[in-house]
């Protein structure tokens, strides 16, 4: 019998949430047997995740400088070119995920005996891409054979505005324990062992509100002298436009003592140290699709308080019972509020945390690598 043949299209691998439920599915894929390749844009340069055990790696072709520069004007080419390595890869499946990839992905596929899936990794009017893309997405949507959609929402969300039908709710699975992975930055060397820690992590700082957490942090670190906020994920140098750390940094003031006392470790592969040595997890998020760190922080047993932004966080956390809920609008005071009385019960942090690690098995990866072997395995058959 023929091994099933999928490709999964996205712009890069570099450090982010849905690079890394791409390559859990490619790796499920691939223990089912299936010849699995993953299809970037971007080099390898940009890597932070290693591909799994037998999946191959393709990059669409690059464009000549001239018509690089061309932007949209060049866009059919791109489609061309993916399309003709599709054919070469001779796929029966095809996965797009996040917006851009996706859309490109079925106007590649089209006519082709392929069959596609997407995967908005986003709730869709949170994170609006540019005109042209919106109008694409629109036109292009209803033909995958299937969405897999993070949450109940973003699924309305696309049949109302997309005219998307076919779904599967999928939402991110958990691998417990953590796989540790380069580079390694021991919290020990960061933070003396008794010191309480704030955390959150992510690399977008305006997308997981990180700004909120100036005047947060300044206020708690008044009324605990060896208070640290770290934040791992963010990266030095630009992004978007914007200095992150430096624009973080600014909004915390000149108090030199809480500029030292303010973490920023940069890229973490060992991110099971790190939430193993935080006191309370915090996620101020102003948008979400389903957040992967907001999981791994109660997988890992952490007091969590997250931001109840219209999509993720309200499905994993139950208020008062597995962890802190504050509303969207919630103001600095609340959230000093909230976590200044974490900090003054270490039981209470406790109690949220054996709770919290129930997501281990309602978001296993063996329970959804099931759900996602079976909603695919019928459309490679055509």
């Amino acid at each position: 019998m023929e091994s099933i043949r999928i490709a999964f299209s996205i712009d890069s691998l570099k450090l982010g949430g849905a690079e890394r439920v791409l390559l859990r599915w490619a790796a499920w894929c691939r223990e089912a047997g299936w010849d699995v390749v993953v299809i970037t844009r971007q080099t390898a340069d940009l890597d932070v995740y290693p591909l799994p055990q037998g999946v191959r790696r393709c990059f669409e072709p690059l464009l000549p400088a001239a018509l690089d520069r061309l932007g949209w004007v060049a866009f059919p080419l791109r489609v061309y070119q993916l399309r003709q390595l599709l054919r070469q890869q001779r796929c029966h499946l095809a996965v797009g995920v996040t917006t851009l990839p996706s859309v490109k992905l079925l106007l590649a596929c089209f006519g082709l005996q392929i069959r596609c899936i997407v995967s908005e990794r986003n709730y869709p009017p949170a994170k609006p891409p540019l005109l042209p893309w919106r109008w694409l997405r629109r036109l292009t949507y209803p033909w995958a054979d299937l969405h897999l959609v993070q949450t109940k929402i973003t699924g309305l969300w696309l049949r109302d505005h997309c005219g998307v039908r076919r779904q599967l709710l999928l939402p991110n699975p958990v691998a417990w324990p953590f796989p540790d992975r380069e580079p390694r930055v021991d919290p020990d060397h960061w933070i003396d062992a008794d010191a309480p820690l704030l955390m959150g992590v992510g690399t977008k700082a305006m997308q997981k509100g990180f700004d909120k957490l100036m005047p947060v942090f300044k206020t708690l670190a008044g009324e605990h002298p060896t208070l640290h906020l770290a934040l791992p994920g963010v990266s030095q140098g630009i992004y978007h436009g914007r200095d992150q750390q430096g624009w973080l940094r600014g909004l915390l003031g000149d108090d030199p003592n809480l500029q030292q006392r303010f973490l920023l470790p940069g890229t973490v592969g060992n991110m099971s140290r790190w939430y193993s040595r935080t006191t309370v997890f915090v996620l101020p998020s102003r948008f979400e699709g389903f957040p992967n760190v907001l999981l791994e922080a109660m997988a890992a047993g952490c007091a969590c308080v997250a931001s109840d932004c219209l999509t993720g966080p309200a499905e994993l956390i139950q208020h008062e019972v597995n962890g802190l809920l504050l509303p969207e609008d919630a103001t600095s005071d609340d959230w000093v509020m909230a976590i200044r009385e974490l900090l003054n019960d270490p039981r209470r942090c406790m109690a949220l945390g054996r709770e919290a690690i129930a997501v281990r098995e309602r978001f296993s990866s063996e329970r959804l690598r099931h759900d996602f072997l079976e909603a695919l395995r019928p459309l490679s058959h055509g």
